[in-house]
């Protein structure tokens, strides 16, 4: 049963979660003397009262069940972002609903896709919201509702794997969900620490080393430069984000644990992990040959580093530039667009597929080549020490087809609009895997802001679904969900 009570109930703690989180960028206007400290002040104000008002007017007591979860979640990241778009709005600067809206989808969700075209003009206070709902987001704004609110007991469970369907083994951190929530984000807390301090040390000011590590943590892409990264000459702090994008696309799960048992090796025994870092080498490798082989594209030294940032940027879903790669070699763009239907671990912050589903659907085609040559053998598929039961199986393959099916309807939309095909399938594919900058139209050094309203709105229903990993957006669109 559906009780509406409730679920406004705990949307509206989450609201105030959003606003308190925007009086962090007030710190920031102030000591800068920005005009937009009355704009940002009035839309935390209005968002901090908005969700103390629901909270507390409708209060029933009582805890979500299995039902309301999904809409929390569903709900839960769709009110976010029209909140989160406040300070945009109040402020002038994306005055425009659908602009301020997208903006915030693609921060909450860590896509990076933006509709700005010069971010450099725009107040530190506003900078500082833009890259903190992708660090907000990166973890699950979810997740961290649950490591803040104690007494959901059971039914913190299903928000989780509601938010992450995908996500980590939760029994292999804590029994308890809150204390799993807590731990995945003092790990994340952690990480983003020693982020901060070494783009400090290879000669980042303060304010970008910490927006740049929001975006880097949270594999989300935005950046105080309209160059992104491409501003920052320095092979450290370009080696450094490569290293950190990478992190962000690991199993958070595994830093908690190799942390804790203080063993390195616990990465190199997840299947999932190894596959991950071979697809990244290997891309690696063919971009920088192909780099190469256009023969006027720096030496050999640079190539790798260009081919490499770019390939952990598109692979985890980062989206930060170095480079056009609108222009690069036939064999290196081949590469990068394949990258861009990979994503890193299930568990990271990442979005799109996922390396384990890929992994799940390998050893299900090897088996099934085994049954071929010994029909009457009775095979058990495994990922480590857990077997993969026909029900996870089934699961991915319904994931995937359902991914390509919402990219297929991108694509049909961005076209009917008057988008060229390439540009159109990348956009799509950008959103729905949370990438950011596509090709063509959508490259590198373009922006999104070109696009009707109708496909704003478009776009960012793909990146709710893409970040939620489909099934619990989809899940309320069911007539038999909603019924008593």
């Amino acid at each position: 049963m559906i009780r509406p009570a409730v679920i406004i109930s705990q949307l509206g703690l989450l609201i105030l979660i959003v606003g308190l989180a925007m009086l962090t960028c007030l710190p920031w206007s102030i000591i800068h003397k920005e005009e937009v400290i009355v704009s940002i002040s009035l839309a935390a104000t209005v968002t901090i009262i908005s969700g103390f008002l629901l909270k507390y007017l409708f209060s029933t007591g009582k805890s979500i069940n299995v039902k309301e979860g999904f809409a929390l979640v569903g709900l839960g990241w769709i009110i976010a972002s029209v909140f989160g778009s406040l300070p945009f709005l109040f402020s002038g600067y994306l005055p425009n609903f659908a602009d301020a809206f997208f903006e915030t989808v693609s921060g909450f969700t860590t896509t990076g896709a933006t509709i700005v075209k010069d971010v450099e003009a725009w107040p530190r206070g506003l900078m500082f919201w833009r890259c903190l709902t992708q660090w907000l987001g990166g973890m699950g704004i979810i997740v961290l509702f649950l490591a803040l609110i104690a007494g959901m007991g059971a039914r913190g469970t299903q928000l989780f794997k509601a938010e992450a369907p995908g996500g980590p083994i939760i029994n292999k951190i804590s029994p308890r969900i809150r204390e799993t929530a807590q731990k995945l984000w003092l790990t994340y807390i952690i990480i983003s620490i020693a982020c901060f301090l070494m783009l400090l040390i290879f000669g980042m000011n303060l304010f970008d080393a910490l927006c740049h590590t929001f975006t880097t943590m949270a594999t989300g892409g935005f950046s105080t430069k309209n160059a992104s990264i491409g501003f920052y000459s320095s092979p450290y702090i370009q080696w450094t984000i490569i290293i950190f994008m990478f992190i962000g696309g690991t199993n958070f799960s595994l830093h908690y644990l190799a942390y804790k048992g203080r063993n390195p090796l616990v990465y190199t025994k997840s299947p999932e992990f190894r596959l991950y870092a071979g697809i990244a080498l290997t891309a690696s490798f063919l971009v920088a040959l192909g780099l190469n082989w256009g023969g006027d594209i720096g030496k050999w030294g640079e190539q790798i580093r260009l081919a490499s940032f770019q390939v952990v940027s598109i692979m985890t879903g980062t989206g930060y530039a170095t480079a056009d790669y609108n222009l690069w070699p036939a064999t290196a763009t081949g590469v990068l667009f394949l990258m861009m239907f990979v994503g890193g671990c299930i568990g990271s912050t990442t979005g799109n597929i996922k390396v384990g589903r890929y992994l799940i659907l390998i050893r299900r085609v090897l088996m099934e080549l085994k049954k071929m040559i010994h029909p009457k053998a009775v095979l058990t598929m495994r990922s480590g020490d857990r077997v993969i039961n026909e029900d996870l199986v089934s699961n991915v393959a319904q994931f995937f087809f359902l991914y390509f099916m919402f990219l297929a309807l991108g694509v049909v939309g961005l076209t009917l609009l008057g988008l060229d095909v390439t540009s159109s399938l990348t956009a799509s594919a950008a959103c729905l895997g949370n990438i950011g900058p596509g090709f063509v139209a959508v490259g590198p050094t373009q922006n999104y802001s070109f696009i009707p309203d109708v496909g704003k709105y478009l776009l960012s229903a793909l990146m709710l679904i893409g970040r939620l990993e489909i099934f619990p957006m989809l899940i309320l669109l069911l007539p038999a969900y909603w019924k008593q």
